[in-house]
Formats: structure tokens, C-alpha cells, sequence
């Protein structure tokens, strides 16, 4: 190694592993991304990208946004970490109250986490350790759902249904079965928002029910919309129907809103969004902008109220994280709901969402698209897969994109687009021209 690396020019790419990379491809060309602000990223040539991924859907408020910076600035210089086992910040409270009134009813109690991965594997022994607590310990059968994303944790992968996510990694948890997915090309291509067909769907659910027994299970978790996997919108009236299978049932209705939450659809969170209520919520990226890593799982009182009925010196759920509520993320918490409700950002979100919508869609026809799937500021544009390289061609659009200064996202090939909330007609306008143009020029 020689001296001459900076922070924009590092000398040497190969000790460091990264996550979801084709890293040997990457680090013969490399793509470094060296600063920030607003709808833009800066490359290390000196190019602006816009991002319209919200980095990996979280930037929700775009990027450095000053009262955020300031907020984590002065929170460092202050108090820069506090334990969370037996001991407290204002901070965490402060945040934890003003969270509890962004969600309906009584999902009014907050743990916090560091991640989405973290929330979905604390929500699923918050549910199993609820049902034990209750004296009905049998439930211990997780229900999850094909092509579900739920993070990387043992847990989440477990009920997740992404296959490359799953394979490589043993036996994962028992006890876990999945519903089938709500997409079915052939009869929901080029839907506008909720597609009609599919929320029979749904009662599959009670299928899984009849095999296994209602008293041996503990929660379903799915994602309202199904985001990695490639946007995937609930038909109308899924999601309200399995909130009544699980009510029928006496079963725990998990929410994994990682993505949808905090303004993505136009609403606070999906759960205000579709007017259905899940027994337990988990988030993490827009709940600080993306600045500092951070998650929550909301619980309802009930659940929160089974597990303090034991003798007080006692520790009631045995399960946490060394930077649970950490004092600088939750000082970029707080700056980022301040920034949102400022700015009114997810009623933005929802003001945008038909010119969105109409942009989405002026993609059908043009080449190589099969499908297109759209909801408040999400897009999904599957693409035709070239014959024996599956990914190759969505990659490519990928790489070519950038090229054209605008960063988009890939997962298999469908084009997911989730960019900030802040994002102008006009580079809405820009990013689905360059798509529109990238697509002519690939095979």
C-alpha cells in the first residue's frame, strides 16, 4: 500500500466485503459515491447522479438535509452513547412518545433496534414470547410468504421467501410455512395501483390454518407492499382479509413496514394507508433519514401489557441491543419527523402520486417491458429476461443509467424505483426519459 489514499481515493478496494455485490466485477469498476445533498449524489469523477432509490429506500427526505446534520452534530458533542439495559436518555423516550402518536389506535409502545433485519427477528420473539406469556406457549409456528423480504437475520430469512436469500444458508428456523405471493402476471399486468384480481388470495392463509392448527401458531408477517422482491402490490382487500383471518384465529398480525413507512405511500405508514390495523409493526430505514442506523417494532397495549404482569424486579422480556435507542440515532429521529412534518412531506408524497403513477405507466410499450407495478412513490419495471442470463439485462439499464446520471435499483429483472420525497416533476420527467432511453439501447 502507498500513501497516497483520501477519503474520496481509497488505494486499495479488496479488504473490504461487500453486502449484495458482485465484488469482483465492482472493484475492476468501481462506482464511489462521495457526497450528497438533496436529490443528488456526487461521484468521486465529479458527476451528480440522481438517486431515484432513496439510496436502498430510506433517504425518504433527501440527502443532508441541515436540520438533521445539525441534530446529530450536536448530539455527538453532548452525549455520544448511553446504555439502554437498566438505564436511560431523555432522548429515547422523547422519541419513542412522539412515534407512538404517528400510528393508529393503540400501537402505542416502541422498542427500538438498529435495523430492519433487527426489528423483523424482535417482532417474531415479541409474538412468541406474547403467546407463551399468555399461557398459550403452543403457538410457535411462524407463518411468512413467498418472495417476502424480511431482512438477513435467522428469523427474517426464515419467513422470508426469496430463494437466494434462503439456500445457501441450512435448515433455518422450524416451524415456519409460507402463503403463496399476490402477483400473477396474467392477470394483473399493468395495474394501476391495488390490482383487482388476487385478494382471494388471502384465504390461503386459512388453508395453512386447517394444516397445522390455529393453537400451534404464533403471527403472520408480510409486507404490505412487497419491495425487494420487486414491488409487488397487495390486490384490494388481501390485506383486510387476513387481518380477519387472524383475528378469527387469535393469531399476531405483523406488519414488516421497513420500507413503507414514514411516507413512502403517501401516508405515515401502510397501516394508515390501507385502513388495516396489525398487532405489531417493524421499521427502520426512513425512521432517520437513512443518517444513522436505527429500527423500531410498535406493538399494541395488550401485547406490551401480557408481559408486565410478573413481580416488577423483574426483567420482563429478555432480549435488546447494545445501541438500542442510541442517543445520536435518536437525535437524528427526532430532526427527521421534524423535517418531515415541516415540510409536510408525506402529503407531498401523496400530492405526487398520480403524476408518479402516469409516468410509471407512459413506460408501457416501450422495449423490453412486461409488466409495470406502481403505489404512492414506488415503481416496479419488470423487464423481459434475456434467454439463459437472468438479471443480466435489468443490470444492464443499471449500469447504463448510471452512466446518464441517474442511480436506480435492480432485483432479478424489475427496476425498483423509490426516490426521495422531495423529488420535482421535472426529474420525475428526467428519470423515466433516460429509463425509456436505456432500455432502446440494451439487448
Amino acid at each position: 500500500m502507498d500513501g497516497s489514499a483520501t477519503p474520496s481515493q481509497p488505494n486499495n478496494l479488496e479488504a473490504f466485503w461487500m453486502p449484495f455485490t458482485m465484488n469482483r466485477q465492482f472493484k475492476k469498476a468501481p462506482r464511489m459515491l462521495v457526497s450528497a445533498e438533496g436529490m443528488y449524489y456526487t461521484t468521486q469523477d465529479g458527476r451528480q447522479v440522481l438517486d431515484a432509490a432513496a439510496g436502498l429506500w430510506c433517504v425518504n427526505a433527501g440527502h443532508r438535509r441541515p436540520r438533521i446534520v445539525e441534530a446529530v452534530q450536536r448530539q455527538i458533542a453532548e452525549l455520544d452513547y448511553a446504555p439502554a439495559f437498566q438505564m436511560g436518555h431523555p432522548a429515547a423516550f422523547e422519541l419513542a412518545s412522539r412515534l407512538s402518536t404517528m400510528l393508529p389506535g393503540d400501537l402505542d409502545h416502541v422498542f427500538f433496534t438498529n435495523s430492519g433485519s433487527e426489528s423483523v427477528d424482535t417482532a417474531l420473539k415479541i409474538a412468541l414470547a406474547y403467546h407463551r406469556a399468555r399461557g398459550e406457549g403452543t403457538r410457535q409456528r411462524l407463518i411468512g410468504r413467498e418472495r417476502g423480504y424480511h431482512g438477513v437475520g435467522f428469523g427474517g430469512i426464515s419467513v422470508g421467501g426469496i430463494v437466494n436469500n434462503r439456500k445457501f444458508f441450512g435448515s433455518l428456523l422450524t416451524g415456519v410455512d409460507h402463503m403463496p405471493h399476490t402477483h400473477d402476471k396474467a392477470h394483473q399486468a399493468f395495474s394501476r395501483g391495488e390490482p383487482e384480481w388476487g385478494g382471494h388470495l388471502a384465504d390461503e392463509l386459512e388453508r395453512i390454518v386447517t394444516l397445522h392448527d390455529a393453537s400451534n401458531i404464533a403471527a403472520v408477517i408480510v409486507e404490505p407492499v412487497a419491495g425487494s422482491t420487486g414491488v409487488l402490490i397487495p390486490p384490494q382487500g388481501y390485506l383486510k382479509r387476513l387481518r380477519e383471518i387472524c383475528d378469527k384465529h387469535g393469531i399476531l398480525l405483523i406488519f414488516d413496514e421497513v420500507i413503507t413507512g414514514f411516507g413512502r405511500l403517501g401516508a405515515s405508514f401502510a397501516t394508515e394507508y390501507f385502513g388495516v390495523m396489525p398487532d405489531i409493526i417493524c421499521t427502520a430505514k426512513g425512521i432517520t433519514n437513512g443518517t444513522i442506523p436505527m429500527g423500531a417494532v410498535f406493538v399494541r397495549k395488550h401485547i406490551y401489557d401480557s408481559f408486565m404482569d410478573g413481580p416488577e424486579g423483574a426483567i420482563e422480556l429478555f432480549h435488546g441491543y447494545t445501541y438500542s435507542g442510541h442517543p445520536v440515532a435518536c437525535a437524528a429521529s427526532l430532526a427527521t419527523l421534524d423535517t418531515y412534518q415541516e415540510e409536510q412531506l408525506f402529503q407531498r408524497a401523496a400530492d405526487l402520486a398520480p403524476y408518479w403513477e402516469d409516468a410509471v405507466h407512459s413506460l408501457k410499450g416501450a422495449r423490453h417491458v412486461i409488466d409495470l407495478r406502481n403505489l404512492g412513490l414506488i415503481a416496479g419495471i419488470e423487464l423481459e429476461p434475456l434467454p439463459g442470463q437472468p438479471t443480466k439485462r435489468a443490470f444492464d439499464a443499471f449500469l447504463k443509467c448510471y452512466e446518464r446520471g441517474v442511480m436506480i435499483r435492480t432485483t432479478g429483472d424489475i427496476i425498483a424505483l423509490s426516490p426521495p420525497l422531495i423529488i420535482e416533476k421535472a426529474e420525475i420527467d428526467r428519470l423515466f426519459t433516460t429509463i425509456r432511453e436505456v432500455l432502446e439501447t440494451i439487448d
